[in-house]
């Protein structure tokens, strides 16, 4: 395998793992926005803190060795996203800034407001939806090179359909994913009530997720031919991800197994974000960069590539211990131990 092949599918990996692990935390500032304005948080909101207190800290880790490491690997990808990410990448950073900056007032150091609670659950949809078009801008036709300069058709990104249906499908899929995994969280809790309620949220979800995701496939039709031609040869991934999501919603529908149905979650979106992955090359942005154009001289790259692997083996340990210290531990799941209280 290529050494530009392992690169990306590397970060491929973080960015799968960003996905996963900040759509439960975007999605569960949300939900604990909802609890609070329908007086429903005295039932949500206890097993929704339980789990952002310890990990609300560690989400972004995925994100940052994403985007250094995809500017280690492909430098290039500076000089055009640059330009491109510059307003939208902008306002997600200051929405992090906002979301985790509330997060810490709201309950570490201020009384219980509002105000801290809708920003949080705000930026948990506005986040997503800024990052989403660092995808749609990869499908090409929102850049365009007059004069060595590098022009971003910003007109051209608030008309595109194919755009605002990425969009969708990345706020929808946030609250989907949340939903599923707290959903599982109640239940080994043995929270009841939270469970009914958080139940309905997955179950309420998941058809906008399939609505979205069959969204973005008709509108790829009509603005990256090419790209859309491409996925239908790794139309596999794609089937046994709708197979993936049947399953996680049927034992969901059934009232059992929530354990299960969010590995089939995880694995939904593996085969879809895999599959989106695999038939995107070899075009980074298309069609100014591909991983052999774009990519980095070769010894660099290996170096990157064995700093990256060596990362993602400290990552997933540390991952997996601060899960078995504290989201899947008995007592602190059922509510008996304070995270805080366990250092």
């Amino acid at each position: 395998m290529e050494i530009q092949l392992i690169g990306i599918t590397v970060l491929w990996i973080f960015l799968y793992g960003y996905l996963i692990v900040a759509s439960i935390d975007f999605g569960a500032g949300f939900f604990a926005y909802y609890g609070t304005i329908t007086k429903k948080d005295h039932i949500i909101n206890n097993i929704i803190s339980r789990y952002l207190s310890p990990v609300w800290e560690v989400t972004n880790v995925f994100f940052v060795f994403f985007f250094v490491g995809l500017v280690g690997f492909f430098p290039s990808t500076a000089y055009y996203y640059g330009t491109a990410l510059l307003v939208p990448g902008s306002i997600a950073l200051v929405l992090l800034a906002i979301r985790g900056s509330f997060y810490a007032f709201g309950n570490y150091g201020a009384k219980e407001s509002h105000l801290y609670t809708f920003l949080y659950g705000a930026t948990g949809l506005l986040i997503p939806a800024s990052l989403s078009t660092a995808l749609t801008i990869s499908e090409g036709g929102f850049i365009t090179v007059e004069n060595d300069s590098v022009v971003f058709l910003v007109g051209e990104l608030f008309t595109s359909f194919y755009s605002w249906a990425v969009v969708f499908l990345a706020i929808v899929s946030v609250l989907y994913i949340s939903a599923m995994f707290l959903s599982f969280y109640a239940s080994k809790a043995k929270d009841t009530q939270a469970l009914a309620l958080l139940r309905k949220f997955a179950l309420f979800w998941s058809p906008p997720t399939i609505l979205a995701s069959f969204l973005v496939f008709l509108a790829l039709r009509s603005h990256n031919i090419e790209h859309f031609n491409r996925m239908l040869d790794y139309s596999y991934f794609f089937i046994i991800s709708f197979i993936c999501f049947n399953i996680a919603v049927w034992f969901v529908y059934q009232n059992k197994r929530y354990g299960t149905a969010f590995i089939f979650v995880m694995l939904q979106f593996f085969f879809a974000f895999f599959g989106y992955g695999a038939s995107h090359l070899p075009y980074i942005l298309y069609p100014y960069i591909t991983i052999d154009t774009g990519f980095t001289n070769e010894t660099m790259g290996v170096a990157l590539v064995i700093a990256f692997i060596a990362g993602l083996l400290l990552l997933i340990p540390s991952l997996i211990l601060l899960m078995r210290m504290f989201l899947f531990d008995a007592k602190y799941v059922e509510g008996t131990r304070d995270s805080r209280k366990i250092i």
